[in-house]
C-alpha cells in the first residue's frame, strides 16, 4: 500500500506533457489585468463658433413687431382719409391712399418673412436682413438729417400761421416751448428708428458665428447664396425700385423727364417701362451678366440728369396741379419749406451718386469669362 501511495506522488511530480499548459487559477491580480479597460464615453463635436441661436429668435422677434406696427399704419392711414375730409385742405386724393397703403403693407410683408425666418435660422433671412438693414440705415440716415434741419422751420411756420388765425391763443413763450419740446422727442424718435435700429441689425447679422450658425441649423442652399451678398444687395434695390415705379404709374403717375414733368397716360407709360428696365436689371445682375451691370451704369447717371434737370428748372407745384391737385392742398405744399428749398434735390442727387458709386464697385463681380481655346485640326496631306 505504501508503495501505490508512492506511485500517485510521483505521478503528480512529473512534469506535463509536451503541448499542454498548466492550470493556474487565476488570482485578483491576473484578473484586474486581463479585464478590458471601460470605453469612454464618446466626446460631442463642440463647435468652432459660438452658435447664436438666441440671439436670431431676439432679433426676428423684433422684426415681427416692426411688421406688426408698420401693418397697424395702415388702418390710420384708412382713418388719415377719411378725417382729411373735415379738414380746409382737402380730402386725401385715392392715389394717395392707395400708396401710402401699399407701402405700409409692403413694408409689414417683409419685416414679418425676414422676421419669420430669422427664428427659424433660415440662410435667405440672415442675408435679406443684412442687405435690408444697410438700405434702411442709409436712407434713415439721410432722411434724419433732412428732418433735422426742415422740422424746426416747418414748427415755426406752423406757430406763426396758428397764431395768425387764432384771436385769443396761447402765449409765445409757452408754445415755441412746447414746439421746442416735440420737435426733439420727434428728431429723437427718427434717429432711434431710422439709425440706432438698423445698426444694431447690421452688426449682430454681420458676425461670421451668425452666418454660421445659419449655415449649421439650414444647410440647405438657398437661393440667396448663388450671387454675392453685395451683387444680391444691388438686385434687391432694383427689385425694390421696379414695384416703386409701377405703384406711381398706377397711383400718381408724374415723371421727370429732362427739364419737365410728364402726368397722366405719358408719365404712366414711362414709369412702367422703367418698372421693366429695374426688374430686368434685378434678374440680370442676380445672375451676374456682364450686360446687365454695364447697362445698369450707363442708365444711373442718365436718371440722375433727368431728375436734376427736372426739379431745377420746371415747376414742380405746376406738375402737381396737373395731377388734380386742389388750391388748398396747393398752398399747404407751398408753405412747406420742404417744398420750397433744394433739400429734396440735394438729397435725391446724395442717394443716386452713392448708388452709381456702388454700381461702379460691384465692376468686380462682373467679369467677362475668358474665352475658350479653339482645338486645330491636323489637314492631312493628300
Amino acid at each position: 500500500m505504501t508503495d501505490s501511495i508512492r506511485e500517485v506522488s510521483l505521478d503528480n511530480e512529473l512534469p506535463p506533457e509536451p503541448g499542454s499548459e498548466p492550470q493556474h487559477t487565476p488570482d485578483a491580480t491576473s484578473i484586474v489585468a486581463t479585464t478590458p479597460l471601460a470605453a469612454a464615453p464618446p466626446v460631442a463635436d463642440v463647435p468652432a463658433f459660438r452658435d447664436r441661436r438666441t440671439g436670431l429668435i431676439i432679433f426676428g422677434v423684433g422684426q415681427i413687431i416692426l411688421g406688426l406696427l408698420a401693418a397697424l399704419m395702415v388702418p390710420l392711414v384708412a382713418l388719415a382719409a377719411f378725417m382729411s375730409r373735415l379738414a380746409p385742405g382737402g380730402s386725401m386724393r385715392p392715389g394717395q391712399f392707395v400708396s401710402g397703403v401699399a407701402t405700409y403693407a409692403f413694408t409689414a410683408v417683409v419685416f414679418l418673412a425676414l422676421g419669420i425666418g430669422s427664428v427659424q435660422m433660415k440662410r435667405w433671412a440672415r442675408a435679406l436682413t443684412l442687405v435690408t438693414a444697410w438700405y434702411w440705415l442709409i436712407l434713415g440716415t439721410l432722411g434724419t438729417v433732412v428732418l433735422t434741419a426742415v422740422l424746426p422751420v416747418t414748427m415755426r411756420t406752423a406757430l406763426a400761421q396758428a397764431q395768425q388765425n387764432a384771436s385769443n391763443g396761447p402765449s409765445p413763450e409757452v408754445t415755441t416751448g412746447v414746439m421746442a419740446v416735440i420737435v426733439t422727442l420727434m428728431i429723437v424718435i427718427f434717429t432711434f428708428f431710422l439709425v440706432l435700429v438698423p445698426i444694431a441689425f447690421i452688426v449682430f447679422y454681420g458676425r461670421q458665428d451668425v452666418a454660421e450658425t445659419c449655415r449649421q441649423r439650414d444647410p440647405v442652399e438657398r437661393w440667396t447664396d448663388r450671387a454675392p451678398l453685395p451683387v444680391l444687395g444691388a438686385s434687391v434695390a432694383f427689385f425694390t425700385g421696379s414695384l416703386y415705379s409701377l405703384m406711381l404709374g398706377v397711383t400718381n403717375p408724374m415723371f421727370p423727364f429732362f427739364g419737365r414733368y410728364l402726368t397722366g397716360i405719358p408719365a404712366a407709360g414711362c414709369l412702367v417701362a422703367f418698372a421693366a428696365l429695374d426688374m430686368y436689371l434685378a434678374v440680370a445682375m442676380f445672375r451676374l451678366q456682364s450686360s446687365a451691370w454695364w447697362i445698369a451704369v450707363i442708365a444711373s447717371p442718365v436718371r440722375m440728369l433727368a431728375v436734376a434737370l427736372s426739379y431745377n428748372r420746371a415747376g414742380l407745384m405746376q406738375a402737381y396741379s396737373k395731377m388734380g391737385w386742389s388750391d388748398a392742398q396747393m398752398d399747404m405744399l407751398n408753405s412747406s419749406p420742404i417744398f420750397r428749398s433744394r433739400i429734396i434735390l440735394w438729397w435725391g442727387v446724395i442717394f443716386m451718386l452713392g448708388f452709381f458709386g456702388y454700381l461702379l464697385w460691384l465692376k468686380r463681380y462682373f467679369k467677362s469669362p475668358a474665352p475658350q481655346p479653339t482645338e486645330t485640326v491636323p489637314v492631312q496631306a493628300a
